[in-house]
């Protein structure tokens, strides 16, 4: 595995260079740049030839020629039936946690845009009631939907002979706290799976290693032969489910932090306008009782 990223880099970083070179223009040519494409060529010049003699080395040390060995696919259609699905679920885990990771940093930007842009209108001294005009016609998330929850149940109010100004601002309160609520239950939405994953993914994995050693030391005992080469493929596919475990839970733990601290910031800027917003209204209130 080192050795064929080593090849790997050994190859890629010239042309990587070259590559910035070209993107970035001929005055690049006698700059930085032209020092780097010349250390990565030397790099690669001395990556290559270690690359192969450890190939080699390790080829010799398995007993088998240069290039042969197990792969990932072969451990995985050699295992056991119980150790493929315990690799199979780990891997749509994995999946499923990148896909919600990607939608989630999609969506806390997205916010955070809406909530910039909102904040400028709103304090740019527009009138309230303008504003609630241009939003109330459209779907509206974070700030924006508190601001039109909070205008509708103010013209509730006012509305008709007999307007409810007793316990209004009270009802402006709690319509926007129940707002707060919703946004935040969908700014978290499917992170839960994310905590699931991290915990219980290990332990899975940690499954499927236990069960693919317990089945290779019954073919040790079935063979009555404790050489290497009938013991390693069992080892191997039952570290495989380890690894797999591991790398389904390590990312789903790391967003899961990352994001959940990112929705509490998120939930905490709507919190503060709705205290500023709630606090014109009482004053709207005042005024007009």
């Amino acid at each position: 595995m080192f050795n064929r990223l080593v090849v790997s880099m050994a190859g890629v970083l010239p042309w990587t260079g070259l590559w910035v070179i070209r993107a970035r223009g001929p005055y690049y040519m006698n700059s930085k740049v032209m020092k780097l494409v010349v250390a990565m060529s030397a790099a690669a010049a001395l990556l290559t030839p270690l690359a192969a003699t450890a190939q080699d080395v390790q080829s010799v040390e398995l007993g088998a020629a240069p290039g042969s060995g197990l792969s990932y696919i072969s451990l995985f259609l050699e295992a056991d039936i119980v150790v493929k699905i315990v690799m199979i679920g780990l891997i749509a885990a994995s999946v499923w946690s990148w896909a919600i990771i990607f939608d989630k940093i999609v969506l806390y930007g997205r916010s955070r845009r809406q909530m910039n842009r909102f904040e400028n209108v709103f304090w740019s001294g527009q009138s309230l009631e303008e504003l609630y005009k241009s939003l109330s016609s459209r779907a509206n998330n974070g700030m924006s939907a508190l601001f039109v929850a909070a205008m509708r149940e103010w013209k509730r109010s006012h509305e008709g002979d007999k307007p409810a100004i007793a316990s209004l601002q009270q009802r402006i309160d709690r319509v926007m706290d129940l707002t707060i609520s919703r946004e935040v239950e969908r700014l978290e939405k499917r992170l839960l799976f994310l905590a699931t994953i991290g915990s219980a993914a290990p332990f899975v994995g940690l499954f499927g290693t236990v069960w693919g050693i317990m089945n290779a030391f019954t073919s040790i005992a079935a063979s009555k032969n404790t050489n290497l080469a009938v013991v390693a493929p069992g080892i191997a596919e039952a570290l495989f489910a380890t690894g797999l475990g591991l790398i389904a839970a390590i990312p789903a733990v790391i967003a899961y932090n990352k994001l959940q601290s990112d929705s509490g910031k998120l939930a905490a800027r709507m919190e503060g306008f709705a205290d500023e917003f709630s606090a014109i209204l009482s004053r709207r209130i005042d005024e007009r009782g």
